[in-house]
């Protein structure tokens, strides 16, 4: 609920100086377009607040190890996984095709300018990791075992979305970043499978507009060897995950 206040304050902000704008460059006040134009703003400025909110609340400060760097291997096959996963949550989803896209418009309108194609790609996987990892996530570990956490920790970065087409692969995904966040404590993982994840979805819809997501550009008869494909080259980066000693972070990893 939070982060969805800080969004309404930061539109309370941001709506009136557009609808203002509208007014000296086309000489009326136009709603419509002011809300197009406000739209960027309000989300910087959303995330101008939660980041403030979170450092009040000491979540961005408190933890030594929330921003510790992890080893080279270790991260390259946090990349695998995380791109793995983003290739088979792709193959899931062009099988559901009936799902409602209901942010399909203000995507395209964030996609038209430099300030939200930056949010979008970079300030928002930054911002949520802190939120979902860096204190819902810490949270939930603090009061559940390891796997209820991470489960909880999955389901709720899923439903926050609340975009039907954007639910379950934002839970399949969150469940991946609750384990990485799980094993170091360190968020830097996390944050750049999240930007490799919302980069990769500004790039296809910007250059290849008639595509849903990397796997389409995928030849399709060989849908299903891809998808063992992935399959396999996540369950060997978990594998390999599991068994590291992060020591850049001074973490030990635990079998889940």
């Amino acid at each position: 609920m939070i982060y969805f206040l800080m969004q309404l304050i930061g539109a309370l902000f941001a709506g009136p100086f557009c609808l203002l704008y509208t007014y000296f460059a086309y000489g009326t006040f136009d709603m419509d377009k002011a809300g197009q134009i406000a739209v960027a703003p309000t989300m910087l400025l959303g995330f101008v607040f939660m980041g403030l909110y979170l450092w009040r609340k000491n979540y961005l400060t408190g933890d030594k190890h929330l921003y510790s760097p992890v080893s080279v291997p270790y991260l390259a096959w946090s990349l695998l996984a995380g791109m793995t996963s983003i290739c088979i949550i792709g193959l899931l989803m062009s099988e559901l095709t009936f799902l409602p896209n209901l942010l399909d418009q203000t995507f395209d309108i964030l996609q038209s300018g430099w300030l939200g194609i930056l949010c979008i790609s970079v300030l928002g996987p930054v911002l949520e990791e802190l939120l979902f990892r860096g204190a819902i996530t810490k949270e939930l570990l603090r009061r559940y075992s390891p796997a209820k956490a991470i489960l909880f920790s999955g389901l709720i970065f899923g439903i926050f979305h609340l975009n039907p087409v954007q639910i379950i692969g934002a839970c399949l995904i969150g469940f991946l970043l609750a384990w990485l966040y799980y094993k170091t404590r360190s968020l830097m993982a996390c944050i750049l499978i999240h930007i490799m994840n919302n980069g990769l979805s500004v790039y296809l819809s910007l250059k290849h507009p008639e595509m849903e997501d990397v796997t389409h550009l995928l030849s399709n008869p060989y849908v299903l060897v891809w998808a063992v494909v992935f399959i396999l080259l996540l369950l060997l980066s978990l594998k390999q995950l599991n068994k590291y000693n992060i020591s850049d972070t001074n973490t030990t990893t635990t079998e889940l």
